[in-house]
């Protein structure tokens, strides 16, 4: 069995492989599309707290008593974290892999082959950067969720050093972030105009 703190890191490093064979531009497009998709996961659970069948799920996930293991938790309520993480992760999914679907850049495909060093340390930090946005803002939904993988995927113990560094980790990962409205709409405005200026 291997850490979930281990896991977060192999995946790190691949994504940050494939941001140095990317270059820094695609891979920040990555970034942009999951800071889309953060917002797009806010507007949605905030408006869909007024239809009705989504009350329910969005109070019961609300009042879970933290820690909970989620064996613990009735079946209907397993059920709606399930349906919860699999919308969100979703989304995210999806914005993720048009993200990774960008057309070829040819303004800047020239000046990335006179700077091929440098174009590949920056899309290796991108790279880093649009891992950390996916895989972490997935695992804080997976924690919100109270792990619905059990037995594969299980919550950190507190008691292990590992866990008690996954734990602490969890409270820097992009949702905790995105849970700050202000701070939201100004990253989104940021890419957008950082796609406008750059890009087009």
């Amino acid at each position: 069995m291997i850490s979930i703190m281990y896991a977060f890191w192999l995946f790190l490093i691949l994504f940050g492989l494939i941001g140095a064979m990317r270059g820094w531009a695609k891979e920040l497009l990555v970034v942009f599309s999951i800071i889309l998709s953060l917002f797009l996961i806010h507007v949605l659970e905030s408006f869909t707290s007024y239809v009705e069948p989504f009350q329910d799920l969005l109070a019961t996930v609300e009042n879970l008593e933290p820690g909970a293991k989620f064996s613990e938790i009735p079946p209907l309520i397993q059920e709606q974290l399930k349906t919860q993480f699999w919308i969100r992760a979703a989304i995210v999914g999806i914005l993720a892999f048009f993200g990774y679907q960008t057309p070829n850049l040819a303004s800047l495909r020239e000046k990335a082959r006179r700077e091929q060093v440098q174009d590949v340390l920056l899309g290796l930090v991108l790279g880093l950067v649009s891992g950390y946005f996916i895989v972490g803002t997935l695992w804080w939904y997976m924690d919100a969720a109270q792990y619905p993988f059990t037995p594969y995927i299980m919550a950190p113990r507190p008691e292990d050093p590992m866990g008690e560094t996954a734990m602490r980790a969890l409270n820097y990962f992009p949702p905790v972030f995105a849970s700050n409205q202000i701070g939201l709409f100004i990253a989104v405005v940021i890419s957008f105009m950082f796609v406008l200026v750059v890009f087009i």
